[in-house]
């Protein structure tokens, strides 16, 4: 007797939960998303391929998620990356799930974590096409605007993450993680002057 308005609880909270991914993925500019365990996780590492291996002295549980620029197209989050210059994709593989936390626009905190199934459309395909239209009007100081298109062709993956499920629970921990590798550093350390007269130039304005 208590069944039909049971299943149509879980019905509302389904569109509930479908009305804010869609919602808070199309106002944020950043994703965080994170490949899940894979079916093979018990098999030897040794016998995984190199992709699929988690990180050393880390459970995968723990692994941080990967902000992403991206856009919301057709029902799912579209992204880019993976080629020179572009954004890492990291533990994002085709076929496989995903959990993406998305944050509030307003505040800044993370607002719900759902997950997805990864698709990697082909290059130049339909799929690619449409998507690729939303995503160069988002990518921001691109060299080569004009032919963007063709070298995210040849050099990177599109990746649709399609939600796949009810939202998750929010992570418990912070989320803080060391900045990735990356050559855009300074060479040496700042003066230890510069700060004191940089405030002084200031204060004679």
């Amino acid at each position: 007797m208590t069944s039909a308005p049971l299943d149509q609880a879980l019905v509302d909270q389904a569109l509930v939960d479908q009305a804010l991914v869609e919602e808070a993925s199309k106002k944020s500019g950043l994703v965080w998303a994170r490949g899940t365990v894979p079916a093979e996780r018990d098999r030897p590492e040794r016998d995984r391929p190199e992709r699929d291996r988690p990180e050393r002295d880390r459970p995968e549980r723990d692994r941080p998620g990967q902000a992403l620029w991206h856009v919301w197209h057709d029902g799912a989050v579209c992204v880019v990356g993976d080629g020179p210059g572009e954004q890492p994709l990291p533990d994002l593989v085709d076929g496989r799930g995903a959990l993406v936390t998305v944050r509030s626009k307003d505040k800044g905190g993370r607002l719900v974590t759902w997950p997805a199934k990864v698709v990697e459309l082909a290059p130049e395909s339909p799929e690619w096409e449409a998507a690729v239209a939303e995503l160069k009007g988002k990518r921001l100081n691109a060299p080569d605007a004009e032919t963007m298109p063709r070298r995210w062709a040849r050099e990177c993956r599109v990746l649709r993450l399609e939600p796949a499920g009810a939202a998750a629970e929010l992570p418990a921990d912070s989320g803080a993680a060391p900045p990735v590798p990356t050559p855009a550093v300074t060479r040496r350390p700042v003066p230890e002057a510069l700060p004191r007269l940089l405030w002084k130039r200031k204060r004679r304005r």
